[in-house]
């Protein structure tokens, strides 16, 4: 049964602290660890040490690798995925593409691709169309506004 007497901490929470410049004997005694004499050995001092001018504004700079564009990506759309989601003579903008789950939100810019045979009559509002595209959906019967 767990009584008041019989509790104790978990092994390695509790760990001594070590007594810092405490004389010769204690194996960390005279500089502490600090080193020398200087700014970094005295009390207050590291926190006030900076780097001076264009030094200081380069290494406040974040160090990251690669590029990343300010500007979103339109997303491409094939004419097959255009055949299989909508009707004969349907006509496809935007929100109706986000509303069949073909792009990905209503706000994203679109470009239609591909250059197969479109066997449906389909009108574009308001997407961007690539030069085979508009030829194929053209040679159906469709128009691209």
């Amino acid at each position: 049964m767990l009584k008041l007497h019989s509790l104790k901490p978990k092994k390695g929470s509790k760990s001594v602290s070590r007594r810092i410049g405490r004389g010769p004997g204690s194996g960390r005694g005279k500089t502490a660890g600090k080193g020398g004499k200087g700014q970094k050995a005295r009390t207050g001092g590291r926190k006030g040490l900076r780097a001076l001018g264009m030094k200081m504004i380069i290494r406040r700079i974040p160090k990251l690798r690669g590029f990343k564009s300010q500007y979103a990506k339109d997303e491409t759309i094939t004419l097959q995925e255009l055949q299989t989601a909508f009707p004969q003579g349907g006509i496809v903008t935007r929100s109706e593409l986000a509303k069949r789950g073909v792009v990905t939100g209503a706000r994203a810019s679109v470009k239609v691709v591909g250059n197969l045979e479109l066997s449906r009559k389909l009108t574009l509002k308001g997407l961007k169309v690539s030069a085979g595209a508009k030829a194929a959906i053209e040679k159906a019967g469709g128009s691209v506004a």
